[in-house]
């Protein structure tokens, strides 16, 4: 390898005009042919890069995942329309208002809106609650990530007062999309809404499924390509878990260590962006979140659905919702984050650009 990881600016700036044949190879290298020493220099640098626009600050966000119904028949989530054995629920308004009332008592400013795609909360809805929070509760920010919409939706739910929008497009390879997702779905009208999302003005959130069936290091270089072009405010990566009940049972059994690479990867590509170490990284890995963290991550976003329905949002197999997954323990979580020498952040946690008066790039 030639790069040198010490000089992370060099690394970055090479990072970021990579073409698709070299951005593989780096990953092909860092799975592969790295030693433990290497992915150390790596997440190291990642996290300086890191420090450097956020100061060592994790961003702490409420999520609520407020229906568990969805429209769609991705052929890798256990949300999938054709699951019969799926566990179906809804929130009312007023069940979600309550989770963000908790939320504000225990400290969160963000709360983050998640769902399948569950045409039953309409615009109207949506508005409704997106306005309660904002009266209720003064300086919170809102994440929807609620699926495709029209643009007149996202514009509708912009103006109300959502603040961003998390929308993974889980793969940037068109046939690698069509192995993953109905025909009905396009990976052009994915990549459609997040650059609609981006000009009506929301802090937008990319982001895929690392170790997803029939992914390569060209797909993921793709992936670091499309990334790069859209230059979102957050990215979402986490390691596929097959869920049972999906035609991809079985299909491997995941670890972290890609993920980690790729954090590292991404952090040193895009410094600023908000990059959560995410509940699934948290599943396959007992010490997952923290070592996300030190990959150069800096949010974290604890569960605040009411404890009857957490396990019944089933993404995947085994998803955790205990212990430092869960709300209830953000004391812990923030002490433990503090003992790794970072700072419990539990402000809104915009993007850095934003914090210094800046508009979305």
């Amino acid at each position: 390898m030639n790069l040198s990881l010490s000089d992370v600016k060099t690394f970055s700036e090479w990072m970021n005009s990579a073409g698709k044949k070299d951005l593989s190879e780096i990953i092909r290298y860092f799975y592969e042919k790295s030693t433990e020493d290497e992915r150390s220099a790596l997440s190291g640098s990642a996290c300086r890069i890191r420090d450097m626009h956020y100061g060592g600050r994790v961003y702490f966000r409420g999520l609520i995942e407020f229906s568990s119904y969805c429209r769609n028949d991705c052929y890798y989530c256990g949300l999938q329309r054709s699951n019969l054995h799926a566990v179906r629920y809804r929130l009312s308004e007023a069940e979600i208002l309550d989770c963000c009332e908790e939320g504000y008592a225990l400290g969160f400013r963000t709360f983050v809106l998640q769902s399948g795609e569950d045409m039953h909360y309409t615009d109207l809805s949506l508005c409704r609650i997106i306005s309660g929070i904002k009266e209720r509760f003064t300086g919170c920010a809102v994440t929807l990530s609620i699926g495709e919409r029209s643009r007149d939706s996202y514009k509708e739910l912009f103006d109300t007062g959502a603040d961003r929008y998390l929308l993974r497009h889980e793969t940037a390879n068109e046939d690698h999309y069509r192995k993953l997702h109905p025909p009905e779905l396009s990976l052009n009208d994915r990549k459609r809404c997040l650059y609609n999302l981006k000009e009506i003005g929301y802090q937008v959130g990319a982001g895929f499924m690392v170790d997803s069936p029939y992914q390569t290091y060209e797909t993921l270089a793709e992936d670091f390509l499309f990334l790069r072009e859209l230059a979102p405010h957050m990215i979402g990566i986490g390691p596929f878990i097959p869920h049972k009940d999906t035609r991809f049972a079985g299909f491997y059994h995941p670890s972290s260590r890609h993920t980690l690479v790729l954090l590292s990867l991404i952090r040193i590509m895009l410094p600023k962006t908000l990059l959560p170490a995410t509940t699934a990284l948290g599943t396959v890995d007992d010490m997952g979140r923290e070592k996300g963290l030190m990959a150069g991550a800096n949010v974290v976003m604890p569960n605040l659905s009411p404890l009857k329905h957490r396990s019944e949002y089933s993404l995947y197999d085994n998803k955790l919702c205990k212990g430092w997954e869960a709300a209830e323990h953000l004391p812990e979580l923030a002490r433990y984050i503090e003992s790794m020498g970072l700072t419990p952040d539990f402000s809104r946690g915009d993007h850095a650009d934003l914090q210094k008066g800046g508009a979305p790039a």
